[in-house]
């Protein structure tokens, strides 16, 4: 609801509540003007008809103004709003039912705001007002403040235009940021009192004699704050007295006032013409007796030097003046009185001479000096410019310094023209080699030879800082692409460094793997499409298994694949005979001799079948001859296969034999049957591998080194690179040659030509990479300033850094890197001094000042001089006033006290300097002055007593001890020289290690226990002992054990190999790798194997005839056993070869040694071996069968036995005679690194196994043939990681030190980590930083004396002065050293600098008070920085200090003229929050001493809050006054103990009985006898002898007149035990039973037997 607008615009912001009250009485203002009406009839006006006439019932309404629109930023803009009529209980209505004149305008001008505004308005913030207490919700507040109260304080915030500084509308400043707060809350502190010190000690009385006073005083710890309470009284006194004053005490005292300013003498016209007419007259009697021109010329030199004198002292106006001062006599009640009734001979001077004060006078400010930054720079924007201004008048007397005489503010480089700053950036050089020796650990081998290191390995590389800014670097644009800008200060690159080390790979060559040879194959033509002649070869080959990388290259590292053999009658083609075919008889006939034909096939020389048509040539194998027994003939079984063949050649002593056999089935009938032949018929022998041993290669050499081919140039691509570098194609040679196996190299025709390798081959030729070099750096900088005595020739230096390395013949890198020369010598340093030029006279005050006082007449007395003082350089030369200031030390005194002597004074000369010290300990050095002038004469002045002429003073005894100070420093090894104990310093082997040596500092001290210079003492300032850093050591492990064999005979398993810990690190030296508890070994590996299956086998003879157990000697035939040799065989690609252990077969496959049998009869049929069995089909199931069968041989005769059924079949069993087959892959292997490898990438590996349904590794062909699927990856990457040892950087320079002078000094230096260890790489050490103490100085400093006491010059009080002196003094450095005084000599180089202060105080104004005036204090030091805390933290209302003066008094008749105690605050930056305590002594009687204490332990008054104070007094109401009665802790009476209280109705002690004690009887008393004895207190000795008894006594009333707990439970148990007793009784006194008498009543013995418990 609102307004109408002519009503609300005449109010004010401040009238929000009255507001609000109309606003909720609008409703009833139809209501008002009958009211009205009544209470004001006829008296309110014309006002009140017109408002009767129309209530106001219907009120405009506003909505708020929406953006300001316009065409124009600015204050063009126009903004609209809406504007309707409403009734006053709020709904909407028609606009003619509101007042037409008092409608709001909707529409207005404004301010429309565009975004370049935002670098024109700004809001300005005002500061924040103090903190104003919130209203509190309840106005009770509670009885102690905890933290203090919340407040709210505000600030004003205007929206300003920034160059005209004009306030703006709000609405552009909110455009582009909301206002800020307006008000926040804040925090009002507790109230917090002030709090003083502890009062001191009483001083002494202020009276020697009769009644006077003596006081003590406190100070202020800490001042009132937040309006907390004021600080008490500072001051106590209390009368005194002494003994009875004899004499009558004086009531009054001179005293003097202070010194007037000083004032001007008369001018210097008013003097002059007072004299004008005596000087003339002098000058012309001077004039007159001067006649010597010698003498007038020197005379004008002096009037020409005094001139020049006063000019040299432009700077210092010094004009003498004068000052007086009263002398009064006082009154002891302060009133002042007539001199005379201070009677004294001498009064004090009331005049004296002084300079008057002048204060500092500068020039005007000169123009500003140009911007420190030119260029534009994003980054830090804003530079500094200066002005300056110089002094024209220093100040004499002031207390005022001069004002600053150089003022600067930020600038912004001015104009288009200001370029960009340089901007800097990290360049790097081109990674040097890989380089893996840096991994190697201490113990390992390959440290000797480094060539074929492999793997992980280091490299490194340079980094160089260079100016970035493409514009500024147009001019490289001329320069080589590839050249670089040069290098600049490291300084001026920013940013991270870019990493100098990181870890690289260089590639491990593959060894070339082959395959085992192949068997010998036919004898061949070397080239079969070219058969010439009968030579050919017998070759075998062997082919790459893994093909070999890196080396150089191909397979020139590869052993030969093929060996050749000469032979005669070669062929390229050959018949195969595969199997024979039945024996068929001749003629058609059913038995006898016949042939077999044999099957064949054509092969070639590598044994694989080919076109028959190919081996048309060779001859065809025959038909072999056979027998097919008849009925009663003898049977023999078929030929078995050849054996292998006994050697692989044949020479003089070995020859090739191959072997088979046949054996006997059947034997034949006695009758008519063809019979067996002979046992050796039973074997054939036949020749093989006849060609002699003689076996011939091509062996080939290392392929050559890669040339440029002219005959390819014109097919070459040559490619430019960077201009340096053409890349082109090669060729490559190397020597191949025949060799002889065993023999060497034999004539080329040996070998077969056509297989013969190639001997040269295409290669690319590297490009050529010249050395590449940033250009020079700039010549460093040759020292700007002058050169201070001789240190020596400077030189500047320039480098260039290589960026690329030269490589395959390109330009090595011969120019230097480094330059330098010598700077130009510098100018010796100026120094700068003080002339200091003559005293002027001496000057008196005015006569006419001081008339009257004795001396006046004369001219003489204390008077004031001058002189001048002007800046030399050393070599005399004039200089300026502003060197000197700067280097010359403090300005000499311009003017002193001097003395006129007058007639009765007597004068003497200056004292000499002492003599020098010649001898020894105890002589005296001496020095004089003479009495000048009319003095001699007077005897008064020859008095040698009151005037000595001469004075004496012992020699200083130099006695001088040294002795070490602090601890030692840290091993130092000598700088530029690393001796390494273990072995040579290997790049990667960062801790240096050997002799080096510690430090102590050494000390000097005289004879009185000053420190002095080392060099008294004969010492160089340290003492040195050797020490050693021991060396790292690292890990040693035991070399790689062999490997074990494969874990399976058969099928993939594992080989291990270990390493064993020799020895553990120490000293910081590579860690062990993880240790493997389980084979106790440090390191292992574990690779998969793979075992041949067919490595071994077993090989059995042919079956021996059937030996017949039961022989019938007629027929012989019958059961019987038939053998073989079974034998374990090595097998070879040429068959079985080498008979081995029948252990490296397998068992299980071994076949039968022997047999069952049964020999036919002759008549019988006879039956071949069984063939093989057939397969059976999988999956094993026993439904499916397998099958083998024989043929018949022989047919029976007719009375023999048939032939049976010759097949056999059996069912499918699984893992009996059927198995499943299924691939099974192991485990991988470890990681595999080349044996030239210590780190990086490896592989991995692992392997296929074919495993059978029983769990049985088999060949994998089995697999192979089922065709299963092989979805394995065999091998993989894996990354060793590589160890690494910690990189350091080389030391710093030495620090400067850390003191100038003392004991403690100590310099630094530091190195960083550059490449942090990764893996078992060594650690970085500990130590990064080393200290080493610096040579002990004696710190000297001037230092000031105590104050004189307050001296009135002849007079009782009032203003005197008080002096001190300076003296130099030396200490240690330490905070707890007393500082020694020494001569002042020694701090001739030590600017008077005290307390921090440049303006040396020597002389001060004081006031000594009257007898019986009330004064202050000194001011007490300042208090801790204290902070405004709570709970131990910090409110941030910054620290404080106090400090304050407490009044004295010394005569109680004048307290109302004293002062008021005094109190000064400042802030303090170094404060602590303190805490405040009650603190309680132990109780004496009813009371103790409570005080509050502040944290660290000072007792104050204050601080503590008043309503937790402990109570100090526990007295009780009404007092105890019953014997043997006290007041208790609880303010109750209580009875002492040995007594109980009888306690009244109402609780209170009413007397104290006695109670009775029990004394319990100890060992000691042999006789028990109980005694009574009063109760002791408990806190007092006893009085029984020891041993006695021990004393308790029973006290059943507590305090509280109640009965103690333990007086129930005694009850209790007394009840309990009573009934007990009764019961017993009871019991022992019934009647008992009479026993049954029993035939057999013997008492039987006690057995006891022992069953070994320990109890017995």
């Amino acid at each position: 609801m609102g307004l109408p607008a002519r009503r609300s615009a005449s109010r004010s912001p401040g009238a929000e509540g009255p507001r609000r009250g109309v606003l909720q009485l609008l409703p009833l203002l139809h209501l008002l003007p009958p009211l009205l009406l009544l209470l004001c009839p006829g008296a309110c006006g014309a006002a009140a008809p017109a408002e009767a006439e129309t209530p106001t019932l219907y009120l405009w309404k506003t909505g708020p103004w929406g953006r300001c629109m316009g065409d124009e930023c600015g204050p063009g803009g126009i903004q609209t709003r809406a504007v309707w009529c409403a009734h006053v209980e709020g709904w909407t209505t028609l606009h003619t039912n509101c007042k037409q004149a008092e409608r709001p305008s909707n529409q207005q001008n404004c301010f429309k705001v565009c975004d370049w505004h935002k670098e024109l308005y700004d809001w300005r913030l005002g500061p924040w007002n103090q903190c104003q207490p919130v209203i509190s919700k309840s106005l009770e507040k509670p009885l102690e403040c905890i933290k203090g109260e919340e407040g709210i304080q505000v600030r004003e915030i205007t929206c300003i235009q920034k160059e005209k500084d004009i306030p703006a509308e709000d609405i552009i400043c909110e455009y582009f940021e909301p206002k800020p707060l307006l008000e926040q809350a804040c925090l009002i502190p507790c109230q917090q009192d002030c709090i003083v010190s502890e009062f001191s000690a009483w001083s002494g009385c202020s009276k020697t004699c009769g009644s006077g006073l003596q006081h003590r005083t406190r100070h202020v710890v800490a001042p009132p704050q937040f309006g907390g309470s004021g600080c008490p009284n500072l001051t106590e006194f209390q009368v005194c007295q002494s003994s009875p004053c004899e004499a009558e005490e004086s009531m009054y005292s001179l005293h003097v006032g202070p010194w007037s300013t000083c004032s001007v003498p008369h001018s210097r016209q008013v003097r002059q013409a007072r004299r004008r007419g005596k000087n003339k007259e002098r000058e012309k009697d001077r004039g007159k007796g001067v006649k010597d021109p010698e003498a007038r010329e020197l005379i004008k030199k002096k009037r020409n030097r005094n001139r020049q004198n006063r000019q040299e002292n432009k700077y210092w106006d010094i004009q003498i003046g004068y000052q007086t001062r009263e002398v009064t006599c006082m009154n002891k009640t302060g009133q002042a009185a007539d001199l005379r009734f201070c009677q004294q001979e001498k009064l004090p001077m009331t005049f004296q001479s002084c300079v008057i004060t002048k204060e500092c006078q500068v020039s005007e400010w000169s123009e500003w000096g140009p911007c420190s930054k030119t260029c534009h720079d994003m980054a830090s924007p804003e530079g500094t410019r200066a002005r300056t201004r110089i002094i024209r008048q220093f100040p004499i007397g002031s207390e005022k310094e001069c004002p600053e005489l150089e003022e600067k503010e930020p600038c912004v480089p001015q104009g288009d023209a200001a370029t960009p700053c340089a901007t800097y950036g990290w360049r790097t050089t081109e990674w040097t080699e890989c380089r893996v020796d840096p991994l190697l650990s201490q113990q390992d081998k390959r440290r000797g030879n480094q060539t074929a290191l492999c793997g992980g390995g280091v490299q490194t590389r340079e980094v160089y800082c260079v100016q970035t800014n493409e514009n500024l670097l147009s001019h490289l644009n001329t320069h080589k692409d590839k050249e670089a800008s040069k290098p600049v200060d490291l300084k001026l690159c920013t940013g991270p460094d870019p990493n100098t080390t990181q870890l690289c790979h260089i590639p491990c060559p593959i060894e070339c793997e082959v395959s085992p040879w192949s068997a010998w194959g036919p004898c061949t033509y070397e080239n079969c499409s070219d058969q010439q002649g009968k030579k050919g070869f017998k070759l075998r080959k062997r082919r790459i298994t893994n093909e070999p990388t890196g080396g150089s290259g191909g397979i020139g590292n590869c052993p030969h694949l093929l060996e050749a053999i000469p032979c005669e009658e070669p062929s390229c083609y050959e018949w195969k005979a595969v199997r024979l075919g039945d024996c068929e008889p001749d003629n058609g006939k059913e038995c006898g001799p016949g042939t077999q034909v044999q099957e064949v096939v054509c092969i070639n020389s590598d044994g694989e079948e080919v076109d028959r048509q190919l081996c048309r040539d060779a001859i065809f194998p025959i038909p072999v001859a056979c027998y097919a027994p008849c009925p009663r003939d003898c049977v023999l079984s078929t030929w078995s296969a050849w054996s292998s063949c006994s050697h692989t050649c044949s020479g003089k002593t070995t020859e090739g034999k191959q072997i088979r056999a046949r054996s006997i089935l059947a034997y034949a009938g006695e009758e008519g049957g063809t019979h067996c032949p002979n046992t050796s018929a039973l074997q054939e022998v036949r020749s093989c591998n006849e060609h002699p041993c003689t076996v011939y290669h091509w062996q080939t050499g290392p392929w050559g080194q890669c040339i440029e081919d002219t005959s390819l140039s014109s097919f070459n691509t040559t490619t430019t690179w960077n201009r340096e570098a053409s890349c082109s194609v090669g060729m490559q040679t190397r020597k191949v040659i025949c060799v002889r196996v065993n023999v060497g190299q034999v004539g080329p025709k040996k070998c077969p030509e056509s297989l013969r390798p190639e001997t040269v081959r295409p290669c690319l030729l590297p490009c050529r990479k010249d050395c590449a070099v940033t250009p020079y750096s700039d010549w460093t900088p040759c020292p700007s300033s002058c050169k201070e005595g001789n240190s020596g020739i400077k030189k500047q230096s320039r480098h260039r850094v290589i960026i690329q390395l030269p490589a395959n013949g390109g330009r090595d890198c011969s120019d230097p890197l480094y330059e330098e020369k010598a700077c130009e010598a510098p100018q010796m340093c100026q120094s700068y001094r003080w002339k200091t030029h003559k005293w002027r006279r001496c000057q008196l005050v005015p006569w006419s000042v001081q008339q009257d006082s004795p001396g006046a007449q004369e001219g003489c007395g204390p008077g004031r001089q001058a002189r001048a003082i002007s800046c030399r350089r050393q070599d005399g030369g004039q200089a300026g006033v502003q060197e000197c200031l700067q280097y010359a030390g403090p300005v000499p005194a311009l003017t002193q006290a001097c003395q006129v002597p007058c007639q009765d004074d007597c004068q003497f000369t200056s004292w000499s300097k002492f003599s020098s010290c010649n001898g020894d300990c105890g002589a005296v050095r001496t020095r004089k002055r003479t009495i000048v002038g009319k003095s001699k004469k007077k005897e008064k002045c020859k008095n040698s007593h009151v005037y000595p002429l001469i004075e004496t003073q012992y020699c200083p005894c130099d006695k001088y001890n040294a002795q070490p100070v602090g601890n030692w420093s840290d091993c130092i090894l000598p700088e530029g020289k690393v001796e390494v104990l273990l072995g040579m310093k290997v790049q990667g082997d960062i801790k240096e290690c050997g002799q080096g040596y510690r430090y102590q500092a050494m000390a000097c001290y005289d004879q009185n226990g000053r420190l002095v210079e080392t060099s008294r003492c004969n010492s160089h300032g340290y003492i040195e002992e050797a020490c050693i850093i021991p060396c790292p050591s690292d890990c040693k492990l035991s070399e790689w054990s062999n490997w074990s064999r494969c874990s399976k005979s058969c099928g993939s398993g594992v080989k291990v190999r270990s390493k064993w810990l020799r020895e553990k690190p120490y000293n910081g030296g590579r860690p062990c790798p993880k240790l493997d508890h389980v084979n106790q070994a440090q390191v292992y590996e574990v690779v998969p194997c793979q075992s041949d299956c067919n490595q071994y086998l077993w090989v059995a003879e042919p079956w021996s005839v059937c030996k017949v157990t039961f022989v019938n000697t007629r027929d012989n035939c019958g059961e019987g056993v038939q053998t073989r040799k079974v034998r374990c065989m090595q097998n070879t690609a040429d068959g079985p070869s080498d008979h081995v252990d029948d252990y490296l077969c397998d068992p299980e496959e071994m076949p039968l040694g022997s047999r069952e049998c049964k020999l036919p009869c002759p008549e019988d049929c006879v039956i071949s071996e069984w063939g093989p069995w057939t397969r059976c089909t999988l999956p094993c199931n026993q439904s499916n069968f397998r099958q083998r069968s024989a043929d018949p041989i022989r047919q029976p005769a007719e009375e023999g036995r048939v032939c049976p059924d010759a097949v056999e079949r059996e069912p499918c069993n699984l893992n009996r005679n059927c198995f499943h087959y299924d691939y099974n892959v192991t485990d991988w292997s470890t990681c595999q690194l080349s044996e030239k490898a210590v780190c990086g990438n490896g592989i991995k590996t692992r392997m296929l196994d074919c495993v059978r349904s029983d769990g049985k590794s088999v060949d994998l062909k089995y697999c192979e043939e089922l065709g299963l699927e092989k979805n394995w990856q065999m091998n993989t990457t894996c990354m060793v990681e590589c160890p690494v040892n910690c990189q350091l950087s080389e030391w710093s320079a030495w620090s400067e030190c850390s003191q100038t002078c003392g004991l403690t000094g100590k310099m630094i230096r530091r190195r960083t980590v550059t490449q942090p260890f990764q893996g078992d790489g060594r650690p970085c050490p500990a130590l990064m930083e080393q200290s080493k103490p610096c040579p002990v100085k004696p710190c000297y400093r001037w230092q000031y004396g105590q104050w004189s006491p307050c001296q009135v010059q002849d007079a009782h009080c009032g203003e005197g002065t008080r002096t001190r002196n300076i003296s130099c003094v030396v200490s240690d450095g330490s905070a707890d050293d007393f500082s020694k005084v020494v001569d002042e000599e020694f701090c001739t180089d030590v600017e008077p600098i005290i307390d921090g202060n440049k303006k040396v105080v020597l002389e001060e104004t004081c006031t000594q008070p009257c007898p019986g005036d009330c004064y202050l204090k000194d001011w007490s030091p300042w208090s801790l920085c204290q902070l405004t805390c709570v709970n131990g933290e910090d409110l941030g209302f910054g620290g404080i200090q106090v400090r304050s003066r407490a009044v004295i008094i010394q005569e109680l008749e004048n307290q109302h003229l004293c002062p008021e105690q005094m109190l000064e605050t400042k802030s303090c930056d170094d404060g602590q929050c303190y805490e405040y305590k009650w603190m309680a002594s132990a109780w004496k009687g009813s009371s103790r001493t409570v005080w509050c204490q502040r944290s660290d332990g000072v007792n104050v008054t204050g601080g503590c809050l008043v309503v937790r104070q402990p109570d100090a007094d526990r007295s009780c109401h009404p007092p105890c006054s019953q014997p043997h009665s006290y007041c208790s802790e609880m303010r109750t009476c209580s009875c002492e103990e040995g007594y109980t209280e009888v306690l009244s109705s109402n609780g209170t002690l009413e007397q104290c009985t006695l109670i009775p004690v029990v004394v319990m009887p100890t060992v000691e008393d042999k006789r028990g006898d109980v005694k009574t004895s009063r109760a002791v207190h408990p806190t007092q000795p006893s009085s029984n002898p020891a041993g006695r008894g021990r004393t308790w006594f029973l006290q059943p009333f507590g305090p509280d007149g109640r009965l103690k707990t333990w007086v129930y439970g005694v009850a209790a148990g007394a009840s309990v035990l009573l009934i007990f007793i009764v019961s017993m009784i009871y019991l022992a006194c019934k009647k008992p039973k009479k026993p049954q008498r029993r035939q057999n009543n013997r008492l039987k013995p006690l057995t006891l037997a022992y069953d070994g418990d320990a109890d017995m």
